[in-house]
């Protein structure tokens, strides 16, 4: 077998997935790439949206009768379940798939076994071919399974030296033009986009998806403890995207589309619980706007999976800090990152980075 265009195939495959991000949730990103029994590249598919037909399922049929005897390469292992749709591991077997490689194994317990039906049914199967450019690239919908609460990315904009605003509270605009346009491709990547009252008071912020074709529009969510920061005329209560407000259970307000959580022992609401809520509404994964309050708020419940900091060649001197008391007294205890990735946006840096898993490091 030709194992650089067994990997030729899976990037193209890993490549495929990213079109989905944004609109597949409560499913994953999934690409697949299928060649004939010489090794062509013979049909291509990827998950487009939640309901419709799945990656492998937009391959086959792209591929036809030319896909008897030929191999399939798959971000995530083929599903073994039926629901709005059928089981991609049937799918593989009936079309005459002879060979499948698949990058990721799916941590879904109602939809893992497919390599094994694969398997009985005389199909090779392999797993493990660049698992982690897959997995980086699915990294939401692994996360929001594995931890059973939405994957959650913090962004934030900020001088070099780690302001946020000005003294006076200026804060238009610290990072670029460029800055601003990818963070909407990151909300139309994301299935909610949350910010806090502090934020909702001081920038009437509306938070939808702006200038990415055919986005799908996030869910729109501000953490209004007291239900008071929210005013009627709001430009997140426009009908350009859907709406909710998280209020404590005992706030007063006549504001629609309001779910009512406990307060942490801090006075704010519980993070977990605000989780659950919107876990429970299908969202996989959230980004996260809000200011220094509500970030170290997030840090502080250890629900920080991932850091966008778009740094901007600027220094104030003075002003908020981009994270406000995160629990954390003193440098033995600080959250440790690994960066991933950092790419010069416009006039800024942004810097993508994941906390550090491995003990000492």
């Amino acid at each position: 077998m030709d194992r650089q265009a067994d990997i030729t195939a899976m990037r193209r495959a890993v490549e495929l997935a990213a079109r989905g991000l944004g609109a597949t949730s409560p499913n994953p990103v999934v690409g697949c790439v299928v060649t004939d029994a010489s090794g062509h590249v013979v049909g291509e598919g990827w998950h487009q949206r939640a309901g419709g037909p799945h990656a492998e399922v937009h391959a086959l049929r792209a591929a036809g009768v030319l896909a008897r005897g030929g191999t399939a390469y798959v971000t995530l292992e083929p599903c073994n379940h039926t629901g709005r749709t059928g089981p991609c591991a049937l799918a593989l077997i009936e079309a005459g798939i002879s060979r499948v490689v698949y990058a990721v194994a799916d941590p879904n317990p109602q939809a893992e076994g497919g390599a094994d039906t694969l398997r009985a049914a005389g199909v090779q199967v392999e797993r493990g071919l660049l698992e982690a450019e897959a997995e980086a690239r699915n990294l939401a919908w692994l996360t929001s399974v594995r931890a059973g609460r939405p994957f959650v990315c913090w962004k934030y904009a900020a001088t070099l030296d780690g302001r946020i605003a000005a003294a006076d509270g200026t804060s238009r605009w610290i990072s670029s033009a460029a800055s601003r346009a990818d963070v909407h491709r990151l909300r139309a990547e994301s299935d909610a986009v949350v910010v806090g009252s502090g934020t909702a008071r001081t920038d009437d912020p509306h938070l939808a998806v702006r200038g990415i074709e055919s986005a799908v529009q996030p869910l729109r969510v501000v953490v209004d403890t007291h239900g008071t920061a929210v005013k009627p005329g709001a430009r997140v209560l426009d009908d350009a995207a859907p709406t909710l407000i998280a209020v404590a259970e005992d706030a007063e307000t006549s504001l629609p589309d309001v779910v009512r959580l406990p307060r942490a022992a801090t006075g704010g609401l519980s993070v977990p619980a605000l989780l659950d809520a919107l876990h429970a509404r299908g969202v996989r994964s959230v980004l996260l706007e809000g200011g220094p309050t509500l970030a170290g708020a997030f840090v502080a419940a250890g629900a920080v999976d991932q850091v966008v900091g778009y740094l901007a060649p600027v220094l104030l001197g003075a002003g908020p800090a981009a994270l406000a008391d995160a629990g954390i007294t003193t440098l033995t205890d600080a959250l440790r990152l690994d960066i991933t990735e950092t790419t010069q946006i416009g006039s800024d840096i942004r810097v993508t980075a994941v906390p550090t898993t491995a003990k000492g490091a």
